[in-house]
């Protein structure tokens, strides 16, 4: 069974202390997602690793709080997440090339990564069976993720010790929509 991990806006701004849209606890979860990561290399899976990549006037800061700004300190991979070989793919017009990259950072300027144009296509060229997801926020980046790949009509589980959360209760809602529609629950 060919499996894609999702690993989803594993990003500084998100996930340490001082960031700009830090998610509480967002630093426990970092040896898990590092650890998955090297399992995926390690076993030749690929990962496509999702991250916020915006403008400084970006649409979405009339929602949210600066962050992730391209370019910016707050806008990298936590660097334990990241690895040696990992290829960049922007929201935007061209020929993308994936090669035999082991990490895919798929660029994004919404909470829903299927709104990167290169998605699909990458989806098609990898031709998984099914997708393991992980990483920050649960009830928002994580959920459209994972509900997203649920209509490819594949098996799609989600790492709970490698997910953090905003609001526990919105979490629990999406865990049983997500539960409902199909998806699994793992650790």
């Amino acid at each position: 069974m060919k499996t894609v991990y999702f690993d989803v806006d594993t990003q500084l701004d998100f996930m340490v202390p001082g960031g700009s849209l830090y998610v509480p606890g967002g630093e426990r979860i970092i040896s898990n997602v590092a650890a998955l990561n090297r399992q995926a290399a390690a076993a030749g899976i690929p990962i496509i690793s999702t991250m916020d990549a915006h403008s400084e006037n970006d649409v979405e800061f009339k929602t949210w709080p600066h962050h992730c700004v391209k370019g910016c300190l707050g806008q990298r991979k936590v660097a334990e997440t990241l690895l040696d070989g990992a290829t960049v793919v922007p929201n935007r017009e061209g020929e993308v090339s994936i090669g035999g990259a082991p990490q895919i950072l798929l660029e994004k300027q919404t909470v829903d990564c299927f709104t990167n144009m290169h998605l699909l296509a990458i989806l098609k060229q990898l031709d998984p069976d099914r997708f393991l997801v992980y990483g920050v926020v649960a009830e928002i980046c994580v959920m459209h993720a994972a509900l997203g790949l649920l209509k490819l009509n594949k098996p799609v589980a989600i790492v709970q010790n490698a997910v953090r959360e905003l609001d526990e209760q919105s979490m629990r809602r999406f865990y049983a929509d997500f539960t409902a529609a199909g998806g699994t629950l793992v650790t």
